[in-house]
């Protein structure tokens, strides 16, 4: 089994508790060079609001900071950025999924982030 099949395996596993509990889910997928969040609704069938590092506000942010997609600084911004999204649409309460990936670093800066800025997990 190799790392990318462990942690998908992770990942089901999570989205199944979630699925049960029927609240949004806040989920965070990391590459070597960007992150990426979404808030998806209950039902699983839509998005309501992302941010991630590939978007130009947050671009110009990280180019003020001389910082890039890849780190937990820029992490900081994508979950700050994804909370503020999240309050203005009325979302509140969401799930944590990490989508398999290790609570810590990079995923471990972008939750928290999004909790300082006034979401709940």
């Amino acid at each position: 089994m190799d790392k990318r099949i462990s942690r998908l395996r992770r990942a089901v596993a999570t989205r199944r508790k979630i699925s049960e509990l029927r609240v949004h889910r806040l989920s965070v997928h990391r590459s070597n060079q960007h992150i990426y969040a979404s808030i998806i609704s209950p039902e699983g069938d839509r998005v309501l609001v992302s941010a991630s590092t590939l978007e130009p506000e947050v671009r110009k942010a990280l180019a003020d900071q001389k910082a890039h997609g890849g780190n937990a600084a820029a992490a900081g911004l994508v979950g700050k950025r994804v909370a503020e999204k999240a309050k203005a649409a009325g979302v509140e309460l969401v799930a944590f999924d990490r989508s398999g990936f290790r609570y810590h670093g990079r995923v471990k800066a972008l939750a928290d982030a999004a909790r300082e800025a006034g979401l709940k997990f």
